[in-house]
């Protein structure tokens, strides 16, 4: 009988994952609750459940007697697929781990008690009164960033720059936010240009793939919106050994045993490391993909077998060639007529 594997989602970027299971031999079962996701059309089994529905999926994943559980390059249902398998028994990182990364505010209170570089903070729930928001924070110094603690891709986040302009951040805010949590942070000044991004690999708690590139981010009054990655990351020696040493020691203080995991790093103007994010899941906007072009590997089939408890045998064959992605935005609402090339 063929071992089950439970992908949760079915989006077109996650149909990659469930044709890769089924090519390893193993029977695919899929939860999604948009009725027209294509990955149903792929799937061996398929159920109309929402990822983020806890109870649900587990019923699923015991009915069908699954050996793992892959939340491919989905923020949302990280947390709920780790809480699944610690239940089942299955293979996962520690569900509290992925909690605090899913969530900004965790997130940043373990880096500041965990002796991490980490930017002044105060989070709140986004009914409270902005005066006392304005009084938690005036000792803090502008720019400020104004964030949801629950969203990605940059959705919901302002850069302000006096405090007048708070409410209109707090607002914005609010329409990323499921779980009305919003964070108000001290603007990190970079030393180093561009924000390092990319995935790493990690096997038995060691990170076994450094895949750090530059982030491509929008032009003018769209800074925070990311649209590519390029490699090399021109982080010279000292600073890619920095980061490598700072992720590592990350990893291993949560515990991290296995998987792909999503990065976002600013270097100061100390060229100190400051972890914007390390998402608990395969990176978007076709990351896996394109590191799996750079390093010579299969990064879809790595986390397939990663979440079957299986050891992926990461070997690295790096391309000398540089990699670079573009992601197309449009900055306005209209209908699509093309796009030119400069």
């Amino acid at each position: 009988m063929k071992n089950k594997i439970l992908l949760l989602g079915g989006s077109s970027a996650q149909v990659v994952a469930i044709k890769t299971a089924k090519n390893l031999g193993f029977e695919t079962v899929l939860c999604d609750y948009l009725s027209d996701n294509p990955g149903q059309f792929v799937a061996d089994k398929y159920y109309n459940v929402s990822t983020t529905d806890i109870d649900k999926v587990l019923e699923v994943a015991k009915k069908e007697k699954v050996s793992g559980i892959l939340p491919y390059a989905s923020d949302p249902a990280a947390l709920p697929a780790a809480i699944v398998c610690e239940k089942l028994g299955l293979p996962t990182n520690p569900a509290k781990s992925v909690e605090i990364l899913g969530v900004k505010h965790k997130f940043r209170e373990f880096l500041r008690d965990n002796n991490f570089a980490c930017p002044k903070m105060f989070s709140f729930d986004f009914s409270e009164n902005v005066a006392k928001v304005i009084q938690n924070v005036k000792d803090f110094h502008f720019p400020l960033v104004v964030k949801p603690t629950d969203s990605s891709g940059s959705k919901g986040v302002s850069i302000i720059q006096n405090i007048e302009d708070l409410q209109n951040a707090i607002n914005y805010a609010k329409e990323y936010s499921r779980n009305h949590i919003l964070i108000v942070e001290e603007f990190i000044e970079r030393g180093f240009p561009s924000v390092i991004g990319g995935d790493i690999f990690v096997w038995d708690g060691k990170i076994e793939l450094f895949g750090l590139m530059s982030c491509l981010r929008g032009k003018k009054g769209h800074e925070l919106v990311p649209f590519g990655e390029k490699k090399p990351s021109l982080l010279n020696s000292v600073q890619n050994r920095n980061v490598c040493n700072e992720l590592q020691k990350l990893v291993s203080a949560l515990n991290i045993k296995f998987g792909e995991l999503n990065v976002e790093i600013l270097l100061d103007k100390n060229d100190n490391v400051h972890f914007l994010e390390l998402g608990p899941r395969a990176g978007g906007n076709m990351i896996p993909l394109q590191l799996s072009d750079a390093y010579g590997i299969d990064l879809v089939k790595a986390n397939v077998l990663a979440a079957m408890g299986q050891n992926p045998q990461i070997k690295i064959d790096e391309k000398p060639e540089c990699f670079f992605t573009y992601v197309l935005h449009s900055y306005k609402n209209g209908i699509f007529a093309g796009v030119e090339y400069d």
